[in-house]
C-alpha cells in the first residue's frame, strides 16, 4: 500500500483530479490518498497558499500528485509550484512532448523529452525594485556547476536508461557568457562521460526556430530553468497544446508529479476538462514508484481512448457531448478489460 499526498488544486483541479484517481484505481495499484491543500484553496482552509500541513505531507510520503494552482499575476503570493520545487530540491523538472492519434497537431510522430533546470537562475527569487519610486527592477539568476552538473547528469543517465540516442545542450553562451557559458561548460564535461549518446549544443533562440521547422531532430533536451519552462510548452504545443502534457519534479528525496496547464476558473464544475495531462502525470508517478506494468497500462488506454473522437472532451472534438468524469471511465474500463 502506498500513501501519497494528493493535492486537488484550484479551478479545474478536483474535477480532473478525481478523473484521474478512478483510472489509477482501475489499475489495482493499492494506494491511500492524503489529501492536502495548496493555492487558493490552502488559502480558503488555512489562510495560507502553502499551508504546513501540505508541507509536512509531502516530506512524509515523498510523492505528491498535484492538481493545477491558480497564480495571481504580477501581485500576491508567489508561484506556489516554484515555491515548492524550492522546498523539497525538486531539481529536475521532466516534461515529455508525445504525439497522439486523435489529437489534432502541427505534427505526427513527436517524441521529445525536455529536462529543465528546476531551482536556480531566475525563478530563484531574487528580485527587487531598485528605487523608491518603483521605476526599475531588477532579477538577479544564478547559475552553479553544482546545479548544472546534476541536471545535466539526469539527461543523459535518462537518455541511457531509456535508450534514447541523442541530448541536445540548450543555451545563450554567446550572450551570458558567464552563465549561460558555466552551464555549456558543464554539460560538455559530463557529455564526455556518456560516449554513446550523442550529443549537440544548441543557442536557445535558434532552438526555438528548429523545434518549429522540424522537431523530429531532437530526442532529449536539457536547459537552464526559463529556457526550460518556454521550451517545453512550445513542444507541447508541438503535440496538440498543455491538454496532453504531463510534468513531474524529481529530487533526491521527493517527487511531485502534475498537469502543467493552468486551473481555468471559467470551466470549473461543468464536467468539460480535459483530464488526460493529469492522467499521463499519474502514469509517470507508478513509473517512478516502480509500477511499470500500471503505468504502460494507463498509457496504453488513454492512446487507444484518444484515437477515437467519440470517447474525447469537446476540446479534442468541437462536437463531442463527452464529460470529464466519461472520459475517465471509457480509460478505466479499457484498463480492467
Amino acid at each position: 500500500m502506498y500513501t501519497i499526498t494528493l493535492i486537488p488544486g484550484d479551478g479545474i483541479g478536483p474535477s480532473i483530479t478525481e478523473a484521474t484517481i478512478k483510472v489509477i484505481e482501475a489499475t489495482g495499484v493499492p494506494i491511500q490518498w492524503d489529501v492536502q491543500y495548496a493555492g487558493m484553496s490552502g488559502i480558503e482552509k488555512y489562510k495560507d497558499p502553502i499551508p504546513e500541513e501540505t508541507i509536512a505531507s509531502i516530506q512524509k510520503n515523498k510523492t505528491a500528485l498535484k492538481g493545477p494552482l491558480t497564480t495571481q499575476l504580477g501581485k500576491g503570493f508567489r508561484s506556489v509550484n516554484v515555491a515548492l520545487r524550492k522546498e523539497f530540491d525538486l531539481y529536475i523538472n521532466l516534461r515529455p512532448a508525445k504525439s497522439f492519434e486523435g489529437v489534432p497537431s502541427r505534427y505526427s510522430n513527436v517524441n521529445i523529452v525536455m529536462f529543465r533546470e528546476n531551482i536556480e537562475e531566475f525563478y530563484s527569487g531574487i528580485e527587487h525594485y531598485i528605487d523608491a519610486q518603483k521605476s526599475a527592477a531588477e532579477t538577479i539568476g544564478i547559475v552553479t556547476r553544482f546545479g548544472s552538473e546534476r541536471i545535466v547528469r539526469a539527461a543523459f543517465e535518462y537518455a541511457v536508461k531509456h535508450h534514447r540516442r541523442k541530448v541536445s545542450i540548450v543555451h545563450k553562451a554567446n550572450i551570458m557568457k558567464y552563465t549561460g557559458g558555466l552551464f555549456l561548460e558543464v554539460g560538455r564535461q559530463v557529455a564526455g562521460e556518456f560516449p554513446q549518446i550523442e550529443c549537440n549544443d544548441i543557442i536557445i533562440d535558434n532552438m526555438a526556430m528548429q523545434l518549429v521547422l522540424n522537431p523530429h531532430q531532437f530526442d532529449v533536451i536539457v536547459t537552464t530553468n526559463l529556457f526550460g519552462d518556454i521550451l517545453s510548452d512550445l513542444c507541447s504545443g508541438l503535440v496538440g497544446g498543455l491538454g496532453v502534457a504531463p510534468g513531474a519534479n524529481i529530487g533526491k528525496d521527493a517527487a511531485i508529479f502534475e498537469a502543467v496547464h493552468g486551473s481555468a476558473p471559467d470551466i470549473a464544475g461543468k464536467d468539460i476538462a480535459n483530464p488526460s495531462a493529469l492522467i499521463l502525470a499519474a502514469a509517470m508517478m507508478l513509473n517512478h514508484l516502480g509500477e511499470k506494468e500500471a503505468a504502460e497500462k494507463i498509457h496504453s488506454a488513454i492512446t487507444e481512448t484518444l484515437k477515437d473522437p467519440s470517447k474525447v472532451t469537446r476540446d479534442l472534438n468541437p462536437n463531442s457531448k463527452i464529460g470529464t468524469k466519461q472520459f475517465a471511465q471509457f480509460i478505466a474500463e479499457r484498463i480492467t478489460r
